[in-house]
């Protein structure tokens, strides 16, 4: 038998590089790959002669799967390093406060070009080896002697699935794409056989890939904890495998890019005389309702798949968890207090309320076993401050290093409504009884009870789990959810801001903005997703690929678009009941007929709520991102955005009001005085560092804005010669 090589040439990939780990399986690298390496490459012959050899090359394929939060400092895979960026600090929810970070120079600076690096690389994350590895096993898996017929057709589903998500993750930022085929692969090939498909045939490429993985009946719906029997099923040893489930998932969010206004118009985003336009590289060349019919019935298909004939209608699923740990559900929190919140009992403070609603949203995104997470991935380095370079060491602002610290914008922060659901207008609410004096409730109401003040968090509970915000705690009981312990002091002198937001003038009288790099509070506001403290420390941190809330939210975006507004504003205030806030229409006539039009009858009035939803619900998870070029949100791109500076306000001798720079915890504290609850505040525009495209605020459409909706080919890929065509403007 010919002894084929499996890493040879341009396409050569050590398995020693690797910092991932897919699953729970022990995953041999390097020599150690193979029991005696015949030399310093490993054969077919040798890998797929052997089950066990079989599923760890399968595995080693999952190590190379995307994953959402730059840890290592080792440039390999180009996204995981911790200089890269994420693709949320380019959109309008974050501004990364380092110098050294990618959204700092490329693309706040306005210098990334074809000769530099986008966060996610066409040519250095590891796409390309996934791609070929994935090929090489569904081409050899039937000469493994030892496989059962069941155990083959798993592994090919999964394959393709890792095939089809990698093609995805360069999908959503570069368009059409080159397609690795079918045909065997000998190791003797370029890595490169085809030019780009247009954008369409690389969807309809990727779903189909997909859809003969959901045709397996090899793939399981959901690995589940359940009869303590099935090894086959277990969660605890399977999280992190494709499922049909997450097939499903990721089918319909392809679809949904597939048509959505970046690909699916009339017009093209730049100025249609590109080589890329003209070939439908990067748009479909029409709009056709067809495109979000066919997105549609993908989401319907998989909650008909779950058990859900109507998930807008399935609210107390999610609250008792009553469709069983087989079936994907949003997160609810258990216990006889989670009951008492859920039925309106007074007994349970406002207080409670909010620190449960807290709870339950923060473990369906953080817990691995979570039902609310349909696909996710994991790094091999540990969550905690052991890994040098790790998400956790280099976001935790009490470790000071803070060059992970994407601090969230005072546009983002006024996305999120009241803790009833009433929207949030700076305009109206910054009223003095609203936000400045004794009764003032930006973040905290205080409310006046026998003995003192009994506070109140006053707005969407997913607020404080996305953002640190002033006099939020520090301490969150991780079984519970309660919050306790000392505050986060974020104004001019408190303990944690200190000036870093806002300083004294030369003569120590005026406050004046002073936007520090590599301060976790720059903005006043601190970074809150994924960074959880001890509680998760030492544990292998997982990254949300695919979850069931964003399932919910393409539906209702999928049935707005296709005219069904009762139905899309279901599943939104499924997702909303979740955090305790009242439905979206509710506040239709009070708020927003005048700010954007009437969202039972406005397509895109109610599509604009629906993104903003998904920016409250689906932070840091590239989703705002994503948003931003599907519907070419180049307004995102240029406007200005802003920070909070806050003052705290103190009674002087004459019982009058006065700014006062000094902390809380320390003298005042000791002293007996409560904690402080009068603050004066102060919006200001980001200046360090201010994005070039702002400069274009009035000007959005302009092809330098527009350029940037998607990622350029390095250059030398283009000089290949295989075909690549450039992306509009670069």
């Amino acid at each position: 038998m010919k002894n084929n090589k499996i890493f040879t040439g341009i396409s050569a990939f050590l398995l020693s590089a690797m910092a991932f780990t897919a699953c729970t399986d022990d995953v041999k690298f390097a020599d150690s790959f193979i029991e005696k390496s015949p030399g310093n490459t490993v054969s077919l012959d040798t890998v797929f002669n052997s089950a066990t050899y079989t599923k760890q090359f399968l595995t080693g394929i999952y190590a190379l799967q995307y994953y959402g939060l730059p840890y290592s400092n080792n440039r390999t895979p180009h996204s995981s390093f911790s200089f890269t960026s994420k693709l949320d600090a380019m959109t309008d929810l974050y501004q990364h406060h380092w110098n050294g970070a990618d959204a700092y120079n490329l693309y706040y600076g306005g210098t990334l070009t074809a000769q530099s690096t986008p966060a996610i690389s066409y040519s250095d994350d590891y796409v390309w080896n996934a791609v070929r590895q994935a090929w090489i096993l569904i081409n050899n898996v039937d000469r493994v002697p030892d496989l059962k017929e069941n155990e083959k057709k798993s592994l090919v589903a999964q394959a393709k699935c890792l095939i089809a998500s990698r093609y995805f993750d360069l999908y959503s930022v570069y368009g059409g794409l080159p397609w690795v085929g079918r045909t065997p692969f000998t190791g003797t090939e370029g890595v490169y056989e085809n030019p780009r498909l247009t954008a369409e045939a690389t969807c309809d490429s990727i779903v189909a890939l997909l859809d003969e993985a959901i045709a397996s009946d090899a793939l399981p719906w959901k690995y589940y904890d359940g009869d303590g029997v099935s090894t086959e099923m277990d969660a605890t040893n399977n999280t992190g495998r494709w499922t049909k489930g997450g097939a499903m998932a990721l089918k319909a969010k392809v679809l949904l890019f597939n048509a959505s206004p970046i690909y699916n118009s009339d017009k093209p985003y730049f100025d249609g005389n590109t080589e890329a336009e003209q070939q439908h590289l990067v748009w479909h060349g029409n709009y056709d309702q067809k495109r979000w019919q066919r997105a549609l019935a993908a989401c319907q298909d998989f909650f008909t798949a779950n058990g859900e004939s109507d998930p807008g209608d399935n609210k107390a699923a999610d609250v008792n968890s009553t469709l069983g740990d087989r079936t994907y559900h949003l997160n609810g929190t258990q216990g006889a207090a989670w009951e008492i919140i859920s039925s309106g009992s007074k007994k349970t403070s406002d207080a409670a309320k909010v620190d449960y609603y807290r709870q339950a949203y923060r473990m369906g995104y953080i817990y691995q076993g979570s039902a609310e997470v349909i696909h996710s991935t994991r790094v091999a380095t540990v969550y905690g401050s052991q890994g040098t370079f790790s998400w956790w060491s280099w976001a935790n602002p009490a470790n000071g290093i803070n060059r992970n610290s994407y601090n969230p914008t005072e546009e983002y922060v006024e996305m999120f409504p009241w803790s009833n659901g009433e929207p949030f207008d700076w305009e109206k609410d910054s009223i003095a009884n609203r936000i400045y004096g004794e009764k003032g409730k930006l973040f905290y109401q205080y409310v006046s009870v026998r003995g003192g003040l009994n506070k109140i968090a006053s707005r969407d509970p997913r607020l404080y789990e996305n953002a640190f915000v002033n006099s939020q705690p520090k301490t969150l009981a991780w079984s519970t959810g309660a919050s306790s312990g000392d505050i986060f002091e974020l104004w001019l002198g408190g303990n944690d801001a200190s000036t870093n937001a806002l300083k004294l003038d030369d003569h120590g009288v005026t406050p004046i903005v002073n936007e520090k790099l590599l301060s976790a509070f720059a903005t006043g506001y601190g970074t809150v997703k994924y960074v959880l403290g001890e509680e998760y420390h030492r544990k292998f941190m997982h990254w949300v690929y695919l979850s069931y809330d964003e399932m919910l939210l393409m539906f209702a975006e999928c049935k707005a678009q296709t005219g069904d507004l009762e139905g899309a504003l279901k599943l939104v205030n499924r997702v909303r009941a979740r955090v305790g806030l009242g439905k979206l229409e509710t506040y239709n006539d009070s708020y927003y007929k005048s700010h954007g039009g009437d969202i039972t009858t406005d397509k895109d009035a109610l599509v604009e709520q629906i993104l903003r939803e998904r920016a409250c619900e689906l932070g840091m998870s590239n989703n705002r991102y994503y948003d931003m070029v599907r519907y070419k949100r180049t307004d995102w791109m240029t406007k200005p955005l802003h920070g909070l500076g806050i003052i705290r306000m103190k009674k002087n001798s004459s019982n009058i009001y006065v700014p006062s720079y000094d902390p809380y915890i320390g003298n005042d504290k000791n002293a007996g005085l409560k904690e402080p609850n009068v603050f004066d505040y102060k919006k200001f525009r980001l200046q360090n560092r201010e994005r070039v495209l702002w400069a274009y605020q009035d000007q959005p459409n302009n092809p330098e804005v527009t350029k940037w909706l998607l990622c350029p080919f390095p250059s030398s890929e283009i000089m290949k010669g295989y075909g690549l065509v450039q992306n509009p403007g670069w």
